[in-house]
């Protein structure tokens, strides 16, 4: 957690933890980047230097304030909006998510998926994943039609890529390397 949003999502992870609200915090993280993923304007306030720290705290102020977002998160997002790094927000999410599942003994596996996938394989996926790695996984699913079929799983450093696009990419070459 060496990086700029290890660092913030470390001291807001130890001030949490600290305080007993990792759950209400981990919640409201949630929250916040399910808005930023749901609304362009409030993407475009966050992501973009034109905005000035002052109208970035105001703007994230009322929006918390009307998500029902938790004191010390507010105040947090205040303070990265003050020292301008709220572009940084979703990667210290991330961060944030990554501390807190090791906490609880869990690896998080990061799912890409051509189609959303039901309860019933989301399950068999933890099961599978679990026996396979000895720990409680959570899952991150995302689903990116360009796979054309099966899966891409990402967890710690390792990658297992059964995705249809990689399979005819392979196939493609090998058939290049016969010509």
């Amino acid at each position: 957690m060496a990086s700029m949003p290890g660092r913030y999502a470390g001291a807001l992870f130890e001030l949490a933890d600290e305080q007993g609200q990792l759950q209400g915090v981990e919640k409201d993280l949630a929250s916040f980047q399910e808005i930023l993923e749901t609304s362009d304007d409030f993407k475009r306030m966050v992501k973009s230097p034109v905005f000035s720290a002052n109208d970035q705290q105001k703007a994230i102020a009322a929006i918390l304030k009307t998500a029902g977002i938790g004191t010390l998160t507010s105040n947090f997002f205040a303070l990265i909006a003050k020292n301008r790094r709220l572009y940084a927000a979703s990667d210290i999410i991330k961060a944030f998510k990554a501390l807190s599942a090791e906490a609880r003994g869990e690896v998080t596996a990061h799912i890409t998926s051509a189609v959303p996938l039901s309860p019933t394989q989301v399950s068999s996926l933890k099961e599978a994943l679990k026996s396979a790695i000895g720990k409680d996984v959570d899952l991150d699913s995302h689903v990116d039609p360009d796979i054309l079929g099966g899966l891409i799983v990402k967890f710690g450093s390792r990658m297992i890529d059964s995705s249809l696009k990689t399979k005819l990419d392979n196939m493609k070459m090998g058939l290049k390397a016969n010509d």
